[in-house]
């Protein structure tokens, strides 16, 4: 069993920036690529990053192209989200996943993941 708990969240204005954190727990989650998805009030949940199992590749939403980074920590089995410029659009719950193998979904849906934490609110003011 994985379990995934995710930090970091809070209240920001717009233009701030938040670093949201995922630690895993167990051995299996370093050899997965894992993936952060946020949902906002009334909305589906939607993609925003996903980096490999050794962090050497990164994808991105559009909408958080050149304002999200992901990055990775297999030593700590913490996976990091670092949100810069944010905007009020940015409002979400967001969850981290772990990447499912062999799996026929693409990378940005969650169909691709099969383990996910509890989310963590954050909240953009303008």
């Amino acid at each position: 069993q994985v379990q995934l708990v995710e930090s970091g969240g809070g209240l920001v204005q717009a233009g701030g920036s938040l670093r949201l954190s995922c630690a895993a727990s167990g051995r299996a989650f370093v050899a997965y690529p894992v993936g952060w998805f946020r949902q906002a009030p009334g909305k589906e949940r939607e993609f925003v990053a996903r980096i490999s199992s050794s962090g050497s590749s990164q994808y991105y939403a559009d909408s958080v192209k050149g304002r999200f980074t992901i990055s990775r920590d297999n030593a700590e089995n913490t996976v990091l989200l670092q949100m810069n410029t944010l905007k009020p659009e940015d409002t979400a719950v967001y969850y981290c996943a772990r990447g499912q193998r062999g799996t026929s979904y693409t990378y940005y849906s969650t169909g691709a993941y099969d383990y996910w934490g509890q989310g963590t609110q954050v909240t953009v003011s303008s």
